[in-house]
This record gives C-alpha cells, sequence and structure tokens, in this order.
C-alpha cells in the first residue's frame, strides 16, 4: 500500500525573469510593431518620454547583457568589443545608441509632426468588393423588390467579380420572403452588371470581356470584331491560333489586331481591383552601402525608438510607501530601456555578421550566395541559435541589391567535388540563368541543367533540379517549348 511522503531535492532551473521575456519579445518585434508597442508604454508609464527630433536616438543607463548571474560588462570589456569591430571587414555606422545623458524634459510632448506623418503614412484598411456594390445599390433608385433581388446577387459574387451560383439558385435563397423567378433575376442583374467596376457580375470571361468593352464607344476601330471574340473564339486567343481565328471571323490582319488589342486591354478579374484591406510596408531595419573602405551597416534611424527616462519623475519619488506605483513604473521603464539597447546591439551584431559572410552576393548577385546556417552567426556573435532565429525573423536589410528579409540569406549547402559547398539560393539563381540563355527551339532538361550544374562542381541530381524549377514557377522544357514555337 502506497503512503503519501515529503522529500527533499537539489536542483537547478532556468528561470525566465521578467526582464529576459521582455527582452525576448522586443527582440522578435519588427518596427513597425516596436513603434506602436513604444506608443503604448509612452501613454501608460509616466516614468517614460519621448525624445524630441534631433537629440539623438535615445537615452540608456549602463546596461548588463541579460545573463544569469552576470555583472555588468567592465570597461575593459567594451573596449574589447571595440577592438573586434574595428577588425571586422565590415564598418558600423552611427553607433552612438545610449551615450546621452539623461535629462529632464524641457517640454510636455505633444503629438505634433509625430502625429501628422503617422497621417501621412497611414492607410486605412479598404472596402471589400460587397461593400463597394451595395454602397453603389443604396444610393441606386430601386425598389424594396429589386434591392432585395440585388442584394441577393452581390451575395453570389466571388472576390474576382463573377456570379458563383445560378440564376435560379439565387431566386431560392430570396424565398419565402420575396418570391420570384430566374428571368426576373435575371432583369435585376443586368443593373448589377452596370455597377462598378466594369465586367463585375458575369457568370464568364466572355461576359466579363463583352461587359467592359460595351464601355467603349462603337465606333472605336475593331469594336465589333472584338465583341465576337469575346462571345465565341477566346479559346483560339489563348491557344495563339491567329491564323484560324481570321478565316473564322473572315477579317483583315488589321481588323484582328485592333480586335486583340481591345480585348487584351479587359481585365479578367474586375473584382479584384477592389481594393480589400489595407496596404501592408516593409519597413529596413538595416542599411548597407558600399563605402571607400567597403561595406558598411547603419541602422535604419526612423525604426530607432525615440524614448527616454523621464528624470523629472524619477528625482521625485522618495521612500515614502505612497510612491510605490511610481517606483515600479520608474523599474519598468529601466528595463524597458535595457531591452532595447539589447535589441540595437544584437541587431547590428548579427547584420555585420551577415554581411560579412555575403559580400560576394552583394557584389555579384544571386549566384555568389555563400550557404548559412543560424549556427554559423550564433557561433561569430557567441549567442544563441534561438536569439538569432528572433533577430532575423520580420527584419529586413536594404541593400543596393534590392530589400531583403534577414532570413533569406541563410540557405542549405550542397556540397561540391572539390569539397566546398554552393548555397540552394546559388543553385537557384543558376538554374534560372540557364533558362534564361537557352535556345527556345531547345530547351534545356532537368537531365541536362544538372549535367552542366556538374560540370561547374555543383553535382546535382535531375529530381532537385526539378525541384528548385517548379518552386521558381518555371515550367517543363517541354512546355517551355511549345510556348516559344507559338510565339514564333
Amino acid at each position: 500500500m502506497l503512503k503519501p511522503s515529503l522529500q527533499l531535492r537539489l536542483g537547478q532551473q532556468l528561470t525566465m525573469t521578467p526582464q529576459l521575456q521582455q527582452a525576448i519579445r522586443l527582440l522578435q518585434l519588427p518596427a513597425l510593431e516596436l513603434q506602436a508597442h513604444i506608443r503604448e508604454l509612452l501613454e501608460s508609464n509616466v516614468m517614460l518620454e519621448p525624445t524630441e527630433e534631433g537629440e539623438g536616438t535615445g537615452v540608456f543607463e549602463a546596461i548588463p547583457e541579460i545573463t544569469a548571474e552576470q555583472p555588468p560588462p567592465a570597461e575593459h570589456e567594451r573596449e574589447r568589443e571595440r577592438e573586434s569591430a574595428q577588425e571586422s571587414t565590415v564598418e558600423v555606422l552611427d553607433e552612438g545608441w545610449g551615450e546621452q545623458s539623461v535629462g529632464p524634459a524641457e517640454a510636455p510632448w505633444s503629438g505634433g509632426d509625430d502625429d501628422e506623418r503617422q497621417q501621412e503614412y497611414a492607410d486605412s484598411a479598404g472596402q471589400s468588393l460587397q461593400e463597394h456594390l451595395l454602397w453603389q445599390l443604396e444610393v441606386a433608385k430601386l425598389g424594396p423588390r429589386e434591392l432585395a433581388i440585388a442584394r441577393a446577387i452581390v451575395d453570389a459574387i466571388s472576390d474576382d467579380g463573377y456570379i458563383t451560383e445560378s440564376l435560379d439558385e439565387i431566386a431560392n435563397t430570396l424565398r419565402p420572403e420575396v418570391e420570384c423567378d430566374a428571368a426576373e433575376v435575371e432583369a435585376v442583374l443586368a443593373g448589377v452588371q452596370a455597377l462598378d467596376p466594369a465586367g463585375i457580375g458575369a457568370r464568364s470571361v466572355g461576359e466579363c470581356i463583352e461587359l467592359q468593352l460595351r464601355q467603349l464607344d462603337p465606333a472605336t476601330p475593331g469594336f465589333g470584331t472584338a465583341i465576337e471574340i469575346a462571345r465565341h473564339h477566346l479559346e483560339l486567343v489563348a491557344e495563339r491560333e491567329l491564323s484560324l481565328l481570321r478565316r473564322e471571323l473572315r477579317a483583315t490582319e488589321e481588323e484582328i489586331t485592333c480586335a486583340l488589342a481591345l480585348v487584351r486591354s479587359c481585365h479578367p478579374r474586375p473584382g479584384s481591383t477592389v481594393s480589400t484591406g489595407a496596404s501592408e510596408y516593409v519597413v529596413p531595419d538595416v542599411f548597407v552601402r558600399r563605402t571607400d573602405h567597403g561595406w558598411a551597416v547603419e541602422i535604419n534611424a526612423a525604426t530607432l525608438p525615440r524614448v527616454r527616462l523621464n528624470s523629472s519623475y524619477a528625482s521625485l519619488i522618495g521612500r515614502n510607501a505612497s510612491h510605490a506605483t511610481m517606483r515600479a513604473q520608474l523599474q519598468e521603464a529601466r528595463w524597458l530601456l535595457k531591452s532595447l539597447e539589447i535589441r540595437h546591439e544584437t541587431l547590428i551584431k548579427v547584420a555585420r555578421s551577415i554581411v560579412e559572410r555575403q559580400q560576394a552576393f552583394l557584389e555579384h548577385g544571386d549566384e555568389h550566395m555563400r550557404p548559412m546556417i543560424l549556427k554559423d552567426i550564433a557561433e561569430a556573435v557567441s549567442m544563441h541559435e534561438s536569439t538569432i532565429s528572433r533577430v532575423t525573423s520580420g527584419k529586413y536589410m536594404h541593400t543596393p541589391r534590392g530589400v531583403f528579409e534577414l532570413r533569406y540569406f541563410f540557405s542549405s549547402q550542397v556540397e561540391g567535388a572539390d569539397g566546398s559547398g554552393t548555397s540552394s539560393t546559388a543553385i537557384r539563381a543558376k538554374i534560372k540563368k540557364l533558362v534564361k540563355e537557352e535556345d527556345a527551339e531547345a530547351p534545356l532538361s532537368d537531365g541536362r541543367i544538372a549535367e552542366l550544374l556538374s560540370g561547374e562542381g555543383i553535382p546535382v541530381a535531375r529530381r532537385t533540379v526539378a525541384k528548385y524549377r517548379e518552386a521558381m514557377g518555371i515550367a517543363p522544357s517541354n512546355e517551355r517549348k511549345r510556348a516559344g514555337l507559338k510565339q514564333m
């Protein structure tokens, strides 16, 4: 029979302190989400205040790294970090984070220019297609019965702008409130098809194009031929059977050319032209540019949180028990500033290490991308791989070759014949280049591409080439050959 008993055990356990949890959370936040988080804290914590324009990027006290039972870094350790940065082949610009002094606020904070800039770049969520159509119906002069039928038709329109249900099914959805038949629904449908955007409410691609063509002046050259093509001959246009199309329509070369120009000017998915959401903007966290001394890495000053400790309020806190809430906010403010500096320093270290390893890519392009994994950067900056994963998630680097997420620079490795490795990104770029330069009449097969890559010292299997080709959206050789012959 089992009896309850008490036992004492000794052990060690890693505890996630509130400071460490906050540092990890801020490290993972993208630039826009970090700015929104800082604005929320400025409203809730009186010990924080925003810095004014031109006062620097931020104000911090001496801040230790968040490690278990580790004292703040001594001055000689900071000097050693500066020396290691100087030895690096990549220069870091404007690394003055935390060098300002804490001072009282000279003026109360007001949104001012910041609020105006936020309104300038803010993008409100766009209307859905259904909302856009219903708004037009509300201002149209329709009776209650016609309006009810029109609403049912709008509900049956897909995001691309097409009717997804038959007219009989639409009529059934209105019963028993409204008794109608397919003929009456079709009569109301004609009015819905007159709404914006042109081509909405069509039951086929041909009808969609014809509705858009009906917006033109009938005297437009090629108008009648274009209507005929939309009704009966779109398949011939898709197959590029222009000779057969000319014979079917008994039209001249000039008429066919004008008609095809009108047809191709129409939008096959008119519903997609109506915005359904807010635009998403990518704000680079790091700028990389070429200098006289090599490559330079610079933090985007626009993404840096302009916040500091309000020393005016901090100096008023005493040891009185009534100040407990204020002391708690002061401690939270200091934790936030420590976490922000750690985020800044970590981002600088990781970005510099990435640029050091990918200089060939920056100078010559994707074909020269080096294989690199999280462990490589983690060992270079003496951090854990999970930390590197958080830093590179949702952070973007602006380079002379474009804006890339930091994760883009990490790729798997394919062992070469000489023992060296080639990045999978570089292999994709080489495959794309080979396909671009191939003979249109005799496109390269996956096996032939694998042979050419092997000749360059990159032993890649045919199925690997096929996988990379499909991932890039490149058609197989037989389809590329067919397309090339049709274009001729």
